[in-house]
């Protein structure tokens, strides 16, 4: 009498569901992948403004380097008015918070909070 070999893989219903479970990740990934762009853009204009010393000037130069720089980099969420630039231990600190709302499906939504600042 032959034994039977247990068998061994994927059903049918467990790839279509891995398959959904997938695509769905996916959508949502890139539906929230250009927020997540954007406040890695905003990082890049902070670190490039410290290095080139644009920080220390007037709070006008500080927005007007931020608007030259944004000019490039064309970031819809934050504008150099959202700026919020203060004095701290006799360096200044520029801070910018906004938050992302993306509709996923429907009526669900995704809101993110975003928060750059110069403060080491």
């Amino acid at each position: 009498m032959q034994t039977l070999k247990k068998q061994r893989g994927m059903s049918l219903t467990g790839l279509i569901f891995g398959g959904g479970l997938l695509v769905v990740v996916g959508i949502v990934g890139m539906k929230i992948l250009p927020a997540y762009i954007e406040y890695f853009t905003v990082k890049k204009i902070f670190a490039s403004m410290e290095q080139a010393g644009d920080i220390k000037g007037s709070v006008r130069d500080i927005r007007s380097s931020f608007d030259k720089r944004n000019a490039i980099e064309d970031v819809k969420s934050v504008r150099s008015e959202d700026l919020e630039i203060s004095k701290e231990g006799g360096e200044t600190v520029i801070t910018a918070s906004w938050s992302s709302k993306i509709t996923l499906v429907g009526n669900a939504s995704a809101c993110l909070d975003f928060t750059v600042t110069t403060a080491k």
